[in-house]
């Protein structure tokens, strides 16, 4: 915001308003001697004898007195205008001198505002820094005892018969655990990877079926029998990363299963829309209330979290998924209810990708 700048006049209202005043009686006085002296040389010639009759009676009220009487009403209306000039003159003069006060304290406290501003920023660059330092140091010292672990639970368990019940069902259990934590250490540092953007990506065509198949048998098993196949029977190549895709399908299938009541099917879709193709997810669960389904996606969120009977969970699951099929120029969203069933309403995850063939002819290069 800048002041206005009023230009300075070469001579001051003031003294041009005094100048004036004078004129205007000055300038009627002069005028009335000269039409009067005028009016008595021409009537009264060299004899010096009054003008006579009317005529020079008229003559002499008309230049003598109206004219002179008529410029002195100007002079002093012009004298009123001048004296309203000058005070809109002092008070515009004020306004401006505040409006650049004003300006130059608000600048100085945007100035320091900024300041201030650019600090914190730095702060919490430096926050996050550390943080994602932090985060990758302890990923990194937790892998490698807990890849001893389990290949020692692995040597332990190459024969099971050879062990007692009691040991073996615990040494399953350890096995399961530390398992489950190996994977959460390997979540952990793959999102503070993603998001310090160290993460790299090699796109490339994906045959989408072969890969839908090794994500569901990591899941599932090999005893998938209650997983409901909608898949057209010819499918175009998707254009993305193979390993991080099938990571976050992985995820969301993960997602469906741990709420799913047993016995339940989870129907798997993929529709063709235009340049993109869409892998739905879809469970017979409680759902997801309305009012939270904006914050699912967030890190370490999870839809009744704070009930006891809710399944366990980091609330990285759903987070990790969408980043990396956005990373990868795709997007993820979700549907809830997907069914009518009050009791078992559901929810839907969407994942939707760009075509190869799209791409490849549309001449874009993949995403660095």
């Amino acid at each position: 915001m800048r002041a206005i700048h009023m230009p300075q006049p070469k001579r001051s209202t003031g003294a041009s308003l005094r100048v004036v005043a004078i004129i205007r009686f000055v300038l009627p006085l002069a005028l009335c001697l000269l039409a009067l002296g005028f009016e008595f040389g021409e009537h009264g010639g060299e004899s010096g004898e009054q003008p006579a009759g009317w005529p020079g009676m008229t003559e002499m009220l008309i230049f003598g007195m109206i004219g002179p009487t008529a410029v002195f009403a100007t002079m002093t209306y012009v004298v009123t205008l001048l004296r309203e000039v000058e005070a809109i003159h002092s008070r515009v003069t004020e306004l401006n001198q505040g409006l650049e006060r004003l300006v130059a304290e608000r600048t100085a406290d945007l100035q320091a505002s900024n300041a201030e501003l650019a600090q914190a920023n730095r702060q919490l660059h430096e926050l996050d820094q550390m943080k994602s330092d932090f985060v990758a140091l302890v990923s990194h010292e937790l892998r490698a005892p807990l890849a001893t672990l389990n290949g020692g639970l692995e040597v332990a368990l190459q024969h099971p018969e050879d062990l007692p019940v009691r040991a073996r069902r615990v040494l399953d259990l350890v096995m399961g655990e530390t398992l489950r934590l190996t994977q959460f250490v390997q979540t952990v540092l793959d999102v503070s990877q993603l998001e310090a953007g160290k993460l790299h990506f090699n796109y490339g065509p994906l045959a989408v079926r072969p890969m839908l198949r090794r994500a569901t048998e990591i899941v599932f098993g090999l005893d998938d029998q209650h997983l409901v196949w909608r898949i057209p029977a010819s499918l175009p190549p998707a254009w993305a990363d193979e390993i991080y895709a099938e990571e976050a399908i992985r995820n969301l299938l993960r997602n469906a299963q741990k709420y799913t009541p047993p016995h339940s099917p989870i129907e798997l879709a993929v529709l063709l829309g235009d340049h993109c193709m869409r892998v739905c997810i879809t469970d017979h669960g409680p759902g997801i209330p309305v009012g939270v389904q904006d914050r699912i996606f967030e890190r370490f969120y999870r839809a009744g979290q704070n009930d006891e009977h809710a399944p366990h969970g980091w609330g990285l699951g759903l987070h990790f998924a969408r980043s990396l099929i956005v990373a990868q120029g795709g997007s993820v969203w979700l549907e809830s209810p997907a069914h009518a069933n009050p009791d078992a309403p559901g929810a839907r995850f969407i994942v939707e990708l760009p075509i190869a063939e799209e791409v490849l002819d549309d001449g874009k290069a993949a995403p660095d």
